[in-house]
């Protein structure tokens, strides 16, 4: 499956935040959009996930534009990872996995046998099937963030969206979730994600978006993309890309701010 932007325009009512933006996504590719806080980042993802009417262009699934798709069927296709979510009632971790079969479901229709053993694939293939009878409020924050990415797998959505998947993990945590996020790319899913650390982009991107203020930004790949340059405009400070070998020999880049 292919999801293509094309001279997307994004706002709220008659206010536009992005303008003539155009990237696309093949299932097994992680495209990571980075950029300051207040560029639009949250308004392409509701845009994207049909709460946001786009204001111009088109967003494109397998060449079909999805500006009439049902939400349902949008639900289908586009699966989505919020960076945090407190359900109001104490639901089981499987509870919450199963919650993403939804979609397939007809209304008032309760989960059939093939939903759950769905949803146990989905926390088996994550492995965190020790935390299947758990109260969803009561585990660790990484861990809430891999029964969120489970729910979406049991989505069965070809295209994931994930809002800051690593966001308010310690560091540990942020690897194994970018792990996993790799590991589903590998499977053949499609992943948009945002995040805060344009390490991440390298560690696991094919692709990058760098936005900036007043509508700028930058589409490709990462290599191109996350300069030292470009990062200096988009955040104002001043930066260093280093280039590592890890343990295979392949290079790794890092980025080193640099203090004043």
């Amino acid at each position: 499956m292919e999801l293509v932007i094309r001279d997307g325009a994004c706002g709220y009512g008659n206010k536009n935040i992005i303008r003539d933006i155009s990237i696309s996504i093949k299932s097994g590719e992680i495209l990571c959009i980075l950029g300051p806080n207040g560029v639009g980042k949250t308004t392409l993802f509701k845009t994207i996930l049909g709460f946001l009417k786009l204001q111009s262009g088109e967003i494109l699934l397998d060449n079909e534009n999805i500006r009439t798709w049902s939400k349902k069927r949008l639900a289908k296709a586009i699966s989505y990872v919020p960076q945090e979510h407190t359900p109001p009632f104490p639901f089981s971790v499987f509870d919450v996995v199963l919650m993403g079969r939804t979609a397939h479901l007809d209304m008032f229709a309760s989960p059939s046998k093939k939903d759950k053993e769905i949803a146990e694939q989905a926390i088996d293939t994550l492995k965190i099937s020790y935390l299947k009878n758990s109260i969803y409020t009561e585990i660790s924050g990484g861990e809430r963030q891999m029964v969120l990415i489970a729910r979406s797998l049991a989505q069965q959505a070809n295209i994931m969206v994930m809002d800051e998947p690593t966001s308010n993990l310690d560091f540990g945590n942020q690897i194994r979730v970018l792990q996993q996020i790799n590991n589903l790319a590998n499977k053949g899913f499609g992943v948009i994600m945002t995040s805060h650390f344009p390490d991440h982009a390298f560690l696991c991107s094919t692709k990058a978006v760098l936005m900036q203020k007043n509508n700028k930004f930058i589409v490709g790949n990462v290599d191109d993309v996350i300069t030292e340059e470009n990062l200096k405009s988009a955040y104002g400070i001043n930066v260093k890309i280093i280039s590592i070998k890890n343990e295979n020999g392949e290079i790794i880049k890092s980025v080193v701010p640099l203090l004043n």
